[in-house]
């Protein structure tokens, strides 16, 4: 015969366990996905937490970024980031170091006072360009004139900037280019970053696909191992122009983040700057971008990109290019700096690249 102590605690397990788990999603018409969710968020993360060791911004795309110790995260990525590129000036298309890997050799850095954008190129002494890094409305009708460009399949808006920005830059690149603004017009995600799959409407500057891109310091190292065991030398994980980078805790296990947090490294002390969380929508899959030397911007024929193609096409939407960080969209806006703590709070199995639809 059961105790009545043992009936009891075995009434409040199926009400407290039992019920929320299997009963009420079945009424409700949860997914098996909502289900395995919610089982996951009471065993708790299965990842122990980590570190952001870097934070990094590329203002101008396929051009050389710089690092930061504390900025903003947007909803349209971290500030300053991707907010410029160039196009060619004739058709208004994008370029990238894809065609032309010279465009690491044009570097951007901020001015003392925060306030400029300060473009150099190396090997070049003594010229430079300075523009707004925050340009107001006035300024941009001064100085800009609205048109539309085009990034891959999609047509949008950019403050096309003139001759005393682009003579430089054209000279260096042997083609007549032309530096342009993010325009007012929002660029909506699309693929895996699409309303219908994100489940909100939200919109980046110039990046190629999703707002923020998140690498791992232990899988950058877990690839050197293997590009010394094949004769090629380390390369940094700045050729695969990550935004944050974590410490990491073991190689590669970025493949099943779904939901991620970064906050404070104590959570109690935490509410005056709330916790950061980004959906994790998409891994990144590489084109022969890291080939390329950043500093001298030759390519390399074949590294990392074979070592990569050996062990790195694990994903069945990109199966024929390899993958090195993890592609997200911030659900919210605030200030992020170097030694935040890092949370892995969802998990999943299912990620699958989706060309945008």
């Amino acid at each position: 015969m059961l105790g009545s102590t043992t009936i009891l605690s075995v009434t409040i397990f199926v009400l407290l366990i039992v019920v929320p788990l299997f009963v009420i999603p079945r009424l409700s018409g949860w997914t098996q996905s909502n289900q395995s969710s919610l089982l996951q968020r009471l065993r708790g993360p299965r990842q122990p937490p980590s570190e952001v060791v870097s934070l990094r911004v590329y203002p101008i795309k396929s051009c050389r970024g710089f690092e930061l110790g504390k900025t903003k995260l947007r909803m349209h990525g971290l500030d300053l980031d991707r907010q410029w590129m160039f196009v060619d000036a004739k058709t208004n298309e994008f370029l990238t170091i894809r065609q032309i890997p010279q465009m690491t050799l044009i570097n951007t850095g901020l001015s003392p006072d925060g306030d400029s954008l300060v473009l150099t190129i190396t090997g070049v002494e003594g010229q430079s360009v300075r523009i707004p890094a925050r340009p107001c409305a006035a300024w941009l009708a001064a100085n800009t004139s609205l048109t539309q460009v085009k990034i891959w399949d999609i047509v949008t808006d950019g403050y096309a900037y003139g001759p005393e920005v682009n003579d430089l830059f054209s000279s260096l690149l042997h083609r007549d280019v032309c530096l342009v603004y993010k325009g007012p017009t929002p660029r909506i995600l699309r693929g895996n970053g699409d309303p219908r799959l994100l489940g909100r409407t939200q919109s980046t500057n110039f990046p190629d696909v999703h707002p923020v891109l998140i690498a791992s310091e232990s899988s950058i190292a877990e690839l050197n191992s293997r590009l010394k065991t094949n004769g090629a030398d380390p390369i940094t994980i700045e050729r695969f122009r990550p935004n944050i980078i974590i410490k990491g805790n073991a190689p590669w296990t970025e493949d099943s983040w779904k939901l991620v947090r970064i906050a404070k490294a104590d959570l109690a002390k935490s509410s005056g700057s709330p916790a950061l969380t980004l959906d994790v929508v998409a891994r990144c899959a590489r084109c022969q971008v890291p080939n390329v030397n950043p500093d001298t911007a030759e390519k390399h024929k074949t590294q990392p990109w074979n070592t990569l193609m050996s062990y790195r096409r694990v994903d069945a939407g990109s199966s024929y290019k390899p993958c090195f960080g993890m592609l997200s969209a911030p659900r919210n806006e605030g200030v992020i700096e170097v030694g935040m703590r890092f949370d892995v709070l969802e998990e999943t199995r299912n990620h699958k690249y989706i060309k945008g639809f």
